[in-house]
């Protein structure tokens, strides 16, 4: 069964998310700080991640950066108390998919469970049908990006990314010089048009080119349409 995992000290919280996720028909596991929180990750291997950004020992930006440098791929949500995060690049920076500002709507929470790990499933079915509808790889110049593999190559080296950050460079690879909006970017990542700030995308696209880019400031592979959204570059 599909498994999600939390790491938060609020007694009420484990309780309160526990029943979300199980009334999504999703098993559930729970720590209560950052040490354990690590541990219990490496011995039940979830599905998806859920951390509280304030722990009583590793915050969870430091947790998710460890997750994210052991080369684990698990889509990560950040619940944040309001203020906690000033500024939202600081969890994408980490390599955060998602973050949900408490307190919040028990459907919302549930809503962005269910987008990301329905996601993931139509990447593993690509991968069980052989991918017929679209090639292995793209590349274009040094970068290249492997579909389904959650994977993304500069040079022949991978790149550290997030696994939304992934996401949103796949999606754009898959018709390469297609512009998409921003709306289309929300709907097939977030699964809904309202289900983040539109500002989330341009805090992603900063970090992906700062990865990814000889020059941020002049990308090559990730353009910017103006007034319009992003595209990949076909050629170079």
């Amino acid at each position: 069964m599909t498994k999600v995992m939390l790491v938060d000290d609020d007694a009420s919280m484990q309780v309160l998310i526990e029943q979300i996720v199980r009334r999504g028909g999703y098993d559930f596991c729970c720590a209560g700080n950052g040490t354990d929180g690590l541990e219990m990750l490496r011995a039940e291997r979830p599905d998806f991640l859920i951390l509280d950004v304030m722990l009583p020992d590793i915050n969870g930006f430091e947790i998710c950066e460890i997750v994210r440098g052991e080369g684990r791929n698990v889509p990560i949500m950040f619940l944040t108390a309001k203020g906690d995060i000033v500024d939202k690049s600081i969890g994408f920076k980490a390599g955060a998919d998602d973050y949900l500002v408490k307190p919040f709507q028990s459907e919302e929470l549930l809503l962005r469970l269910n987008a990301h790990l329905r996601r993931r499933e139509r990447d593993r079915e690509r991968q069980r049908e052989g991918r017929d509808h679209r090639s292995e790889a793209f590349s274009v110049g040094d970068l290249e990006i492997r579909f389904g593999k959650y994977e993304v190559r500069l040079r022949g080296e991978v790149v550290a990314l997030s696994s939304r950050e992934i996401e949103l460079i796949e999606l754009l690879a898959s018709d390469p010089g297609a512009v998409f909006t921003r709306d289309q970017i929300l709907e097939t990542l977030w699964g809904s048009k309202e289900a983040t700030d539109p500002n989330s995308i341009t805090v992603m696209v900063r970090k992906i080119r700062e990865k990814i880019e000889d020059d941020p400031s002049k990308p090559r592979y990730l353009v910017t349409v103006w007034r319009v959204g992003y595209k990949l570059a076909e050629s170079l």
